[in-house]
């Protein structure tokens, strides 16, 4: 079956990086678009990045552009999230999807490919 897990969360102090990864599992990973969303304590879901299926084409949101990088590696399956000069706003449960939204800019229906997400904490 589809299957989609997060790692690579954790803590961190404001201005530093991490690296989340999303690795896939029971379908044909290199032909989907992917995303990256996140849902910050007793907020919504809020979109962050999409990435086309051949990884060549990227989309960020407003508040994460030039500090956050997605990227893929279709041979090892695996979607990757770069969160460079973290902030504390940036704490939240981040989750990797399949797409059919690319470039919308908005998360994929709940009914979708979803993983349980990895949890990253910003903070001093």
């Amino acid at each position: 079956q589809v299957q989609l897990v997060e790692s690579g969360g954790g803590f961190v102090e404001p201005g530093g990086s991490l690296r989340i990864s999303c690795a896939a599992s029971g379908f044909t990973f290199s032909v989907y678009a992917m995303t990256w969303v996140r849902q910050a304590p007793g907020k919504g879901l809020e979109w962050i990045s999409d990435i086309n299926a051949g990884g060549s084409t990227t989309y960020y949101a407003n508040s994460v552009k030039d500090r956050f990088t997605i990227s893929r590696d279709n041979a090892k399956n695996t979607l990757y999230l770069q969160m460079n000069d973290l902030k504390t706003e940036d704490t939240a449960v981040y989750r990797c999807a399949t797409t059919t939204l690319l470039g919308l800019n908005m998360p994929p229906p709940p009914d979708g490919n979803w993983g349980r997400g990895t949890q990253v904490v910003v903070s001093s």
